[in-house]
Parts: C-alpha cells; structure tokens; sequence
C-alpha cells in the first residue's frame, strides 16, 4: 500500500505540470495553476502516510538532526511521507513560477525546461528561473528610450 501511494503521489501532480509545460495558454491550465487547491489530493496522501509514522515525524521536525531524519526515512511511511511534502511543495513552487512567467511574457519556450527541472531538482530550477524573471522584469520596467543589454 506505501508503495502504491508513493507513486499515487507523483501521478496526482503530474496532470497539472502536464498542462503547466505543454498547454500553457488553455484557460484550464491557468486556473489549476491559479488554484493552491490543486496539492489538497497530495496533502491526503501525506497524511495517510504520516499518521502511523507520526511519533518518528514529530521527533524529526520538532528537534531536527540527521539520525531522527535518517531513522524517519528508514520507514516507508516515512519516506512516503517526505516525498508527498516534496511533491506537494515543488508543485506550488512551479505553479508560481508558471504564473510569474505567465504575468511577465516569458516565452513558453524558455519556461518548459525551467518548469521541467523545477520538478527534477527544483533547488536548481528555482534560482534559474529567478535570474530569467530578474531579466524579463528589468525588460518590462526599462524605458522605452534605454538601449536593450541583452
């Protein structure tokens, strides 16, 4: 049963950065992505893993050190558990992220791969994408009579 629901987990975020990378202009895409409703089904499988994990969570999260972690991820409810908060996070993480690029113009081009690693390694698609907002942003607010850096 862990097992299934851990890969439930992925499944369950899936559809929505599905639509986020390949379908970013459908008005469906821009209210699941607008909506942080969309990591309540994720949020159901974490708790379901967490409860009969909860006294191995609770001592991880309350004094955190890496035994207390590394004993909580020895579990696969445990582990279970962690993936769902992961997932959970990185799917609002890219729905901001798309709705940012969104608001500024990025091209989808360029925001499908950055949207891509966001959900392999987002500690790197993240600060990617920052630089290209910071960009897309000083584009937007230079004016009209300042040459063009880039």
């Amino acid at each position: 049963m862990t097992g299934f629901l851990f890969e439930l987990t992925f499944f369950l975020a899936a559809p929505v950065w599905l639509l986020m990378i390949c379908a970013p202009a459908w008005r469906l895409t821009e209210r699941l992505a607008g909506s942080p409703l969309t990591v309540l089904p994720i949020l159901t499988v974490w708790a379901v893993l967490a409860v009969p994990v909860l006294p191995e969570l609770w001592v991880a999260v309350s004094s955190p050190d890496i035994d207390a972690f590394r004993e909580l991820a020895a579990l696969a409810g445990g582990a279970g558990a962690v993936w769902a908060q992961i997932i959970a996070w990185d799917l609002l993480l890219g729905q901001w992220m798309y709705r940012e690029g969104r608001r500024l113009s990025v091209p989808p081009l360029l925001m499908a791969p950055l949207l891509l690693l966001t959900i392999l390694l987002s500690p790197v698609g993240l600060p990617l994408f920052l630089v290209v907002r910071a960009v897309w942003t000083s584009r937007a607010t230079r004016r009209p009579e300042e040459p063009a850096l880039l």
